[in-house]
C-alpha cells in the first residue's frame, strides 16, 4: 500500500494523523478553559463546571472510543516520525536539512524528533497525573485522593508543585515549537498551500500554536492563583 510503502505516502499519514492530533489538542485546551472559568468566578465547591465536564466524559462509551482512537493516532504518528527521520538521515546524512532556493529551514524543522521525544515524555507524565487518576481509576474502581471525576481538585493538586509546573512549562514550549512547524508542514504535504498560501499557513501555524499553548498555560496559572501559590509536591 503506497501510504506505508512510499515516502510520500508516509508523509501523508504523518500529516493526517498530526492534523487530527492538533484538532484534539485544541478541543482539550478549550475543555480545560472551563477550569479557568471556575477559578475566575470562584464557583462554589461541589458545583464546579469542570467537574461536570469530566463527569460527562468519564468512562462513557464515546470517551473510551475517543481515547482508543487518540492512542492509535499517537502511535501511528510516532512510528512514522521515526521511520521518516531514519529514512531522511540515511538519504542525506548531515545535509538532511539542506535546501535549495531561499526558503529558510526553521529551527523546529531541524529538531522535530527531539521535540517529539520531549512531547511524548510530557504526555506520559500528563497521563500519570490525570488519566491514571481519573479515567483509569474509574474503570478499575480505584480509590484515590479525590473522586475520578473531580477534575477541578486534581488540577489544583498537580499544579501546587513548582517542580511539576516547571516540567509542564518545558512541555508546553516543546508543543509550541512542534505545532509552529507541524501545522503548515502538514498543509504543504497535503497540497493545500500553493505559492500564496504557504506564508499564510506559516502565520496560521504560529497563531494557532500560540493560542493553544497559552490556553493550557492559563490553566496552570489559574491553579496557582487558586492555591494561593505553591503548596508543595
Amino acid at each position: 500500500m503506497w501510504l506505508t510503502s512510499s515516502s510520500i505516502g508516509r508523509k501523508v499519514v504523518m500529516s493526517v494523523s498530526g492534523s487530527a492530533l492538533v484538532l484534539f489538542l485544541t478541543f482539550h485546551m478549550l475543555m480545560n478553559l472551563v477550569y479557568v472559568y471556575d477559578v475566575a468566578v470562584d464557583t462554589p465547591a461541589g458545583e464546579h463546571y469542570y467537574d461536570k465536564v469530566c463527569e460527562f466524559l468519564g468512562t462513557n462509551w464515546y470517551a473510551l472510543i475517543a481515547t482508543a482512537g487518540l492512542a492509535f493516532l499517537v502511535l501511528v504518528h510516532l512510528v512514522f516520525a521515526f521511520i521518516l527521520t531514519a529514512q531522511n538521515y540515511k538519504a542525506r546524512g548531515k545535509d538532511r536539512y539542506a535546501v535549495s532556493g531561499q526558503q529558510p529551514v526553521h529551527w523546529a524543522a531541524k529538531n522535530m524528533l527531539v521535540l517529539g521525544i520531549i512531547i511524548i515524555l510530557g504526555m506520559l507524565l500528563h497521563l500519570k497525573d490525570f488519566w491514571y487518576n481519573m479515567m483509569f481509576a474509574e474503570l478499575a474502581d480505584k480509590e484515590g485522593q479525590f473522586a475520578p471525576t473531580a477534575g477541578y481538585d486534581w488540577i489544583s493538586l498537580v499544579f501546587a508543585c513548582p517542580v511539576t509546573v516547571c516540567i509542564y512549562a518545558v512541555w508546553f514550549c516543546a508543543i509550541w515549537y512542534h505545532l509552529t512547524h507541524g501545522i503548515w508542514s502538514s498543509m504543504q504535504t497535503l497540497g493545500l498551500n500553493g505559492k500564496v498560501w504557504l506564508d499564510r499557513w506559516i502565520c496560521i501555524s504560529y497563531v494557532w500554536a500560540t493560542v493553544v499553548v497559552l490556553g493550557f498555560a492559563s490553566v496552570v496559572v489559574a491553579a496557582i492563583v487558586h492555591n494561593g501559590g505553591f503548596t508543595g509536591c
